[in-house]
């Protein structure tokens, strides 16, 4: 539309000449520009961000809040460890924070629960999905919290398998919700991350999560 636009604009400009056209044409101009690249020097200048639907390459909306990404690599075929992830009830399994997940078609009800019984639940939709290469959500609008992530499947180097790149990204609210997801994620979200990665990777080439729990520590 602003190619389309800006090009009808840019016609018209030329065609009637003067100041007045000469200024229709460069305002055209900026529209061609703009439609032809998706960049938007305005909105940039004032940190305005209008791309809330991710396209075929997007993971994660880059607003505010917190976001982390960890790539590991993991000795099994992309369409095995994409079916996994894709049944999000298997998350709990791997990301120790999750309770529970709960799918309906595209929507899904997540619940987790941190720290001291600090207990958060929301509801997010799949926006962006890809078989065996992509899986990207999204809390859905007027949720407590605003939180999305993607996980992505490509191929290892060398035909060592699969490399699971995770994007996770939320924003904080205020008030005891708020408060709450604080203590739900650490002060480390970076770690916990790294950490849901490292247990996927032992659960899909082990079958099972090594645990420490109950044993006693080496350290000095």
């Amino acid at each position: 539309m602003s190619a389309f636009g800006g090009a009808l604009l840019t016609t018209y400009g030329v065609w009637r000449g003067g100041l007045a056209g000469w200024g229709l044409a460069a305002f055209g101009g900026g529209l061609v520009y703009r439609g032809a690249t998706g960049q938007c020097h305005l909105y940039k200048a004032f940190d305005i961000n209008t791309a809330d639907e991710p396209g075929p390459a997007t993971a994660v909306r880059a607003k505010s809040g917190v976001r982390v990404e960890h790539v590991a690599t993991i000795n099994k075929p992309a369409a095995e460890l994409f079916r996994f992830w894709r049944n999000f009830e298997n998350l709990p399994r791997v990301m120790k924070y999750l309770k529970a997940v709960t799918s309906t078609g595209p929507r899904s009800h997540w619940v987790a629960e941190g720290p001291l019984g600090y207990r958060v639940e929301w509801d997010a939709e799949i926006v962006n999905e890809k078989s065996d290469e992509l899986i990207a959500w999204r809390s859905i609008e007027g949720s407590d919290i605003d939180t999305a992530g993607s996980v992505r499947f490509t191929a290892a180097p060398a035909g060592r398998g699969t490399e699971v790149r995770v994007n996770l990204k939320y924003d904080p609210p205020a008030g005891k919700v708020g408060a709450a997801l604080s203590k739900l994620f650490g002060a480390d979200p970076d770690t916990q991350v790294r950490e849901d990665l490292r247990r996927f990777k032992q659960l899909m080439e082990a079958g099972e999560v090594a645990s420490v729990e109950g044993q006693p520590s080496c350290r000095h």
